[in-house]
């Protein structure tokens, strides 16, 4: 080891140390109770039960249920904020008047905590004194105003508009860090050769941006799967399971019900999918790197 790599790590480690320390104790403790019956109560004993819990798990029904909401809005949040990313980095990336203000305004959403964001949504989504409602009576179109949060149908859709829009901000910043660094050269090389505007897409901006789509796609999807302030804020995952996610679930069991061995078997779960798909990202790069 070098003096530069070693100079690099005294630098690091006072600050790895506590992280590790504060992250490695609870996720320890977390997969002991995964295999025992915890309930709450100060003087419950803990008795090792085994896999019952994740016996309990694969026959759980509300679970798979949650799971399946997670993957939609997961889905369908990360695809529509990469999108909706891309054109308006692709916008903002032009020589535009007042850019640099476009460019900070986009950042507010992202600016806000959950909890904010899910009760100012809260208030737009209002089925008495709601902006959304408001509006649409004040347009003349009084008859789609709608009980948006308490309805089946359009609940998990008004959860995923709020979701996109809080993270939209933080998927178009770095799509327009990469496409920032796409060369002008190679764009005006190609318009010269006779390109138009989707060749030169295809064949010099998405070749240099692939990895950045990548890393933000996959990332993005992590986080969403992991979603709980939001949705608890704005639904607490009603009406009827309708916007439940796996994290929001765990947590109901754990403090609701106080089944804490079964939600931390819950979490367990939650962490080896999290592990899967950072796997799958990482061979992507590894590839990429080779």
């Amino acid at each position: 080891m070098n003096r530069d790599a070693r100079f690099a790590y005294s630098l690091l480690i006072p600050a790895l140390v506590p992280v590790a320390a504060l992250s490695a104790a609870p996720l320890i403790r977390g997969v002991f109770l995964g295999f025992t019956d915890a309930r709450a109560g100060r003087h419950q004993p803990i008795h090792v039960t085994g896999l019952a819990n994740y016996q309990k798990l694969l026959e759980d029904e509300q679970f798979w249920s949650a799971f399946k909401v997670g993957l939609v809005w997961a889905f369908a949040v990360t695809i529509c904020q990469f999108l909706l990313g891309l054109g308006l980095a692709s916008l903002l990336n032009q020589p535009l008047r007042l850019r640099w203000l476009a460019r900070t305004l986009a950042l507010v959403p992202w600016a806000m905590p959950p909890v904010v964001v899910g009760i100012m949504w809260k208030l737009v989504y209002h089925p008495d004194a709601g902006l959304l409602n408001e509006a649409l009576y004040r347009t003349g179109l009084g008859g789609l105003q709608h009980n948006w949060l308490g309805d089946f149908t359009t609940a998990l859709p008004a959860v995923i508009l709020v979701g996109i829009w809080a993270g939209l901000p933080q998927t178009t910043i770095v799509l327009l860090a990469g496409l920032q660094g796409v060369q002008r050269e190679l764009h005006e090389a190609a318009a010269v050769d006779g390109a138009g505007a989707a060749r030169r897409f295809r064949a010099v901006t998405w070749p240099a941006l692939a990895p950045v789509v990548l890393a933000i796609t996959s990332l993005d999807f992590i986080w969403n799967f992991n979603s709980f302030g939001l949705v608890y804020v704005l639904t607490g995952g009603g009406p009827g399971g309708r916007t439940m996610l796996p994290m929001l679930f765990a947590y109901e069991e754990a403090f609701r019900f106080g089944h804490y061995g079964y939600a931390a078997a819950l979490g367990n779960v939650m962490v080896l999918v999290i592990l899967v798909l950072l796997g799958f990202y990482l061979r992507r790069r590894l590839k990429e790197a080779a």
